[in-house]
């Protein structure tokens, strides 16, 4: 029978020559995470083959090219288009034809202070034709400049909706940027998941290798196996939340179709003027955000329509002129001509126009009002963003640290249970302490990236 000594020595070599195959498979096909190497470990087997990439620059033109709250803004500014429009035809004249013809009676009808003729008789016969042909035109001349206040009333509208356009466009970019970087730190955890399985396999049959030579005891077996099981819900759950991550970004971009790529290693790039101060900032959203610009828009067209109310209580001048052609049959038609001109003026209208500037003042009320709370929140928004970056960007060196710290624990922990001087629980204490530190770094480096297109919107730049 074999010594005690004989059969350490059994085991050991195994373990060393299996440890060592387990580096060479590895060194030949090494996993690719895109934020941090993870330590050497056995090939995963199970990895889908790779998919068409998706990049940053992919999700942004698919998400300003499909996403329909874009659409729905494009198309309110047109409508403010044709609004402007219909208001610029009162510049134009205005041509009426009209073809008419009748059938009726000729009965004498008296009006006060008309002699009835002493042969009239009433009788609904017989009856006649009538046949009446006209066109009539008039022209604005002159009303004291309402029809030019409520164009260009019209015109601020679309002005202000276009920056509103633009504001949706932010919205739509930022939304998707967020839902990339979510797709991709998920992707990166699938990644982390898989190499922790594969890690936990190879020291499951380090563990059997010992236990069959009976230098380990039979728990680490069952505790090795355990950690195969977990590890394996854990990259289900991981695929699951990538799956989701990618339907998630398919919406944001407005893209419908299936989930059949994946998500490129993008990180945002730095911001300019990430590092400065408060106002700095400040300074440079309040200048750029088409919020406040579409604001100063309404604003603008509240007044111009303003004074358009106020302007009618003036009156309005306009040239007319027509030509008729009256008969009682198509060929005894008789021509006629007319020009004339006519002053409308609204003496008194129930007191309209004085509850329609009341309206307007208060919409004036009312704009000033939502400037003042958007100032607000573009002051919240830029610190909110700059403490998000300055965070995540000192997180990633503490991170970092944390992983390289790991990964040595790790292989230190796993050289001394080759070497039969450490125990199992030591040896899943810092494989799942190195797991953690990984899982670290890939939340910073995600927050990094939503903090910075945060502060990208924040700022009113693409």
């Amino acid at each position: 029978m074999p010594s005690w000594r004989g059969k350490r020595f059994q085991a050991v070599a195994f373990l060393v020559v299996s440890h060592a195959f387990a580096l060479t498979a590895s060194a030949r096909s090494p996993i690719k995470l895109p934020v941090v190497t993870l330590p050497v470990a056995e090939t995963p087997t199970d990895i889908p083959p790779p998919l068409r990439l998706l990049s940053l620059a992919d999700v942004e033109q698919n998400a300003h090219e499909n996403a329909p709250q874009v659409r729905v803004s494009k198309a309110a500014t047109a409508a403010a288009r044709a609004r402007a429009e219909q208001v610029h035809t009162g510049y134009l004249p205005q041509v009426t034809g009209l073809v008419q013809y009748q059938r009726a009676t000729g009965n004498f009808a008296p009006r006060p202070g008309t002699v009835v003729p002493a042969t009239s008789t009433v009788s609904l016969a017989p009856s006649y034709d009538l046949f009446n042909v006209s066109v009539q035109a008039s022209q604005l001349v002159y009303d004291f400049g309402q029809t030019a206040d409520r164009y260009a009333a019209a015109e601020a509208a679309e002005d202000a909706l276009q920056w509103s356009e633009k504001t949706t466009e932010l919205q739509v970019l930022a939304a998707a940027r967020r839902a990339f970087f979510q797709a991709r730190a998920q992707k990166a955890l699938l990644d982390v998941a898989r190499e922790s399985l594969a890690n936990h396999k190879r020291h499951l049959k380090q563990i059997g290798g010992f236990v069959q030579v009976g230098t380990r005891p039979e728990i680490d077996l069952l505790q090795g196996k355990t950690n195969v099981s977990n590890a394996q819900v854990a990259v289900i759950t991981a695929q699951n939340a990538y799956d989701t991550g990618r339907a998630l970004l398919n919406q944001a971009m407005g893209v419908l179709g299936g989930i059949d790529y994946d998500v490129g290693d993008d990180e945002q790039t730095p911001v300019d003027g990430e590092d400065g101060t408060q106002q700095a900032l400040l300074d440079k959203a309040i200048a750029a955000r088409p919020e406040l610009i579409a604001l100063d828009r309404q604003r603008k067209q509240q007044e111009l329509a303003l004074r358009a109310v106020h302007n009618t209580l003036w009156p309005t001048l306009a040239v007319t002129a027509g030509v008729t052609d009256v008969g009682v049959t198509v060929g005894g038609m008789v021509p006629n001509w007319n020009v004339g001109a006519a002053l409308n003026w609204p003496i008194f209208s129930g007191g309209i126009s004085k509850a329609q500037e009341a309206e307007l003042t208060a919409n004036l009320a009312a704009v000033a009002g939502q400037n003042s709370a958007q100032l607000l929140q573009i002051q919240s928004d830029i610190s909110q963003a700059r403490l998000a970056v300055l965070a995540a960007k000192a997180t990633i060196v503490a991170a970092d640290d944390a992983l390289a710290n790991a990964k040595e624990l790790l292989k230190m922990a796993e050289a001394r249970y080759l070497a039969g001087v450490g125990n199992g629980i030591e040896l899943n204490d810092t494989q799942l302490a190195y797991t953690n530190a990984a899982v670290q770094v890939i939340a910073a480096r995600y927050n990094l990236s939503t903090a910075r297109a945060q502060l990208l919107a924040a700022l009113g730049q693409n």
